[in-house]
């Protein structure tokens, strides 16, 4: 964080200001998530690691850091930067370049303490989709070790995802929202229950075998799917993940074969393009007549084109219905939520005062190391002045006078120096003693 100009004629009222104004204020989050934008709309900015990659070098140059949390509910970028006007405007045009001017419509924009507030509550699951979502926390982690890999977050951003984490981990330990949460994958599993009444009888396609199919895959087990079926483009992971929770894995060129035997087909690949679209699908309906079936998309951009939900004897939920199912349930955790943003409220002011420490520490070093120069040279000049016929013992206690003066006189200001930020009046502390001593860095 860069400190006060010492040449500046209002440092003393800068560094007055709330320490929460001081020293959040360089945090920015600009972004859009399934509460501001359409599934339509999120998809385009689904972008592959590559783009992922460039996007977050152009933002991230030094000194500005930039991280991107990419998932199918939400893209967010959170920024530290200098100069937080230029950055907004750069996060806006590139958002608009690979999402088109529309895009710009469904941005929010939190900083200082209000980006902070939002992302531990993102961390810890209070924004998501399902409210508790466990693997939520997870995906900020992936977010952070990526953006760290291609260089463009580090000490700031690293530090603050850090306390994210933490306050998430809390928020688990002390709360039952984990317990009360169902995840993406368990309501799509509940939403294809609903429709076929039970899926004790029924054949079950699994269309992918990463995160969100791998949970979805582990949720219809304990649904007791009749059958499962497993496809994936890489045969040895579908093999896997049939092992695991009993099912049969398949050859992903067999897939729309496959529609011909299924009752149920849950979708979640990173396909850029519709797996399913309507005439594949009908072709497969004509084989299977008079049977309803049942298609659950988990996947943005969406693996199931939306027209597909036009055909007679289908019901097709996707990302926005599953939104949907999860608003009904939404008052039954409320209670947990709301312990857990009292959690995060305090986080959030932990890492403050953190912070706050963190600035009050140098002009603490600079203090005591210009106190104790001046008591190194006004005790040689006292020593000079009185000869040579002073004793070691007695030039020793001239000495640790100076000493014993210079600590007794700064007692006080290093008690509340070390303890700024966690007082109402602390923030002020740092500030004003630098300026008082002439200890403000140019």
């Amino acid at each position: 964080m860069r400190g006060p100009e010492s040449s500046h004629p209002s440092t003393l009222s800068h560094w007055s200001n709330t320490a929460r104004e001081a020293l959040a204020a360089e945090l920015l989050c600009i972004g859009l998530s399934y509460r501001t934008a359409p599934l339509a709309v999120r998809e385009r900015l689904a972008l592959p690691e590559e783009q992922q990659a460039e996007l977050l070098r152009r933002l991230g140059e030094a000194p500005t850091e930039a991280l991107l949390i990419s998932t199918c509910n939400r893209v967010e970028l959170y920024l530290s930067a200098p100069d937080l006007a230029r950055a907004r405007q750069r996060v806006r045009e590139e958002l608009e370049r690979l999402g088109g001017a529309e895009v710009l419509e469904h941005l929010y924009e939190h900083q200082g303490e209000a980006a902070l507030t939002h992302l531990f509550r993102v961390a810890s699951s209070l924004d998501s989709m399902v409210l508790g979502e466990a693997q939520v926390l997870g995906q900020v982690k992936d977010a952070l070790e990526w953006s760290q890999t291609v260089g463009s977050a580090r000490g700031e951003l690293s530090r603050t995802f850090a306390a994210a984490f933490r306050c998430a981990r809390r928020v688990r330990s002390e709360t039952a929202i984990g317990m009360a949460a169902t995840s993406m994958a368990s309501a799509a599993v509940a939403l294809a229950t609903r429709s076929h009444g039970g899926l004790e009888d029924k054949t079950v396609l699994l269309v992918g075998a990463g995160e969100m199919a791998g949970l979805a895959a582990r949720h219809l087990k304990q649904a007791r799917s009749g059958r499962l079926v497993v496809v994936n483009r890489t045969y040895a992971r579908a093999e896997a993940l049939a092992a695991e929770v009993g099912g049969t894995a398949r050859p992903f060129e067999e897939l729309l074969a496959l529609l011909a035997t299924a009752d149920v087909v849950v979708s979640g690949t990173s396909s850029p393009v519709p797996l399913f679209t309507r005439e594949n699908v009908a072709a497969g309906l004509a084989a299977r007549p008079h049977r309803p079936l049942v298609l659950v998309d988990l996947s943005v951009p969406r693996n199931i084109a939306a027209d597909v939900r036009e055909l007679e004897q289908v019901c097709l939920h996707d990302l926005d219905d599953i939104q949907r199912f999860v608003a009904h349930n939404e008052a039954v955790r409320a209670e947990e939520a709301r312990k857990a943003s009292v959690l995060v409220e305090q986080e959030v002011t932990r890492f403050l005062k953190d912070r706050a420490v963190r600035e009050g520490v140098p002009v603490l070093c600079r203090l005591r190391q210009r106190a104790d120069a001046i008591a190194r040279a006004e005790a040689e000049r006292t020593l000079a002045s009185l000869g040579e016929g002073l004793s070691e013992k007695q030039r020793k206690s001239v000495e640790a006078m100076a000493r014993a003066i210079v600590n007794k006189l700064l007692h006080e200001p290093t008690a509340r120096l070390r303890t700024v930020g966690t007082e109402p009046e602390g923030d002020r502390y740092a500030g004003v003693v630098a300026e008082l001593f002439g200890l403000v860095p140019a």
